[in-house]
């Protein structure tokens, strides 16, 4: 069963819950933590968004009246209470438009010069801003508030939806929700699985495995893969998706305005 409509165990007093505790009931592990942080991966060029990208950042468009960035932004738990943008291309302009803060949330900056080092490069660059339990997530998509909070409640965790045809990476899943694997776009046959969201959650102990490419002969370095490296020794937990936005070509932003609309 995966994630998402199970019952949480209840902690009655959390005076006595010293912070990052981990808690495990059954196969489930899940972990109270009163202070979180997140990473945002925003370097990206954003190529098929075509002249859109040329003078804003991808994650700088907007839809629904506000950016890409703050639609996360918002739906972030109130427990994380910092968070580092790994930013590239027009940077500067997400550094100006946010600054140090958003809202309570304190905001620190890292430059990827090369995006396609990729995700696991652009988490290793932030590294050493992160201590304890930490979000990881695409800059350009839409996620819902309910399923970051989902997330937050385990040790790791993938966020995934179910599709009919997965057209991104795919998510192996045990009957007891835990992640067995993750296959890049180009590895498996696209039939109907889990898809991956790319959205993470992580600790500390993710740096104790060395970052390794997406795919054989490639130099991106993938985080997908490095993290699967401890899933003998960590549970991976699945948690499904309410909601999902990609935004992948102009054309998405229209759809992801339609969608939050009926969301509405």
């Amino acid at each position: 069963m995966l994630a998402g409509s199970e019952r949480l165990p209840v902690i009655e007093t959390f005076a006595q819950i010293s912070s990052g505790q981990t808690f495990t009931s059954g196969t489930c592990h899940f972990w109270y933590n009163p202070s979180m942080q997140a990473v945002i991966l925003a370097a990206g060029r954003g190529t098929r968004m075509g002249a859109l990208t040329d003078s804003t950042p991808k994650p700088m468009l907007q839809v629904a009246g506000k950016t890409l960035l703050e639609h996360k932004l918002d739906a972030l738990p109130p427990d994380v209470d910092e968070i580092i943008m790994v930013v590239g291309h027009m940077g500067g302009v997400i550094q100006s438009h946010f600054g140090g803060s958003y809202g309570n949330k304190r905001m620190l900056y890292v430059e990827q010069e090369n995006p396609q080092g990729g995700t696991a490069e652009a988490l290793w660059l932030a590294r050493d801003f992160l201590h304890d339990k930490f979000f990881v997530m695409n800059g350009d998509n839409i996620y819902a508030e309910a399923d970051m909070a989902k997330c937050a409640k385990y040790e790791w965790a993938v966020l995934v939806q179910r599709r009919d045809k997965v057209l991104t990476g795919a998510v192996l899943v045990d009957g007891k929700g835990l992640v067995q694997g993750i296959a890049e776009n180009t590895e498996h046959t696209g039939a109907e699985g889990y898809a991956n969201t790319g959205l993470y959650v992580l600790d500390m102990r993710i740096f104790d495995y060395p970052a390794i490419p997406k795919a054989k002969g490639s130099t991106e370095l993938g985080l997908p893969q490095t993290m699967m490296q401890a899933a003998q020794d960590i549970p991976i937990q699945a948690v499904e998706a309410s909601l999902w936005i990609e935004i992948k070509e102009p054309a998405d932003l229209q759809k992801a305005e339609d969608i939050l609309r009926e969301q509405k």
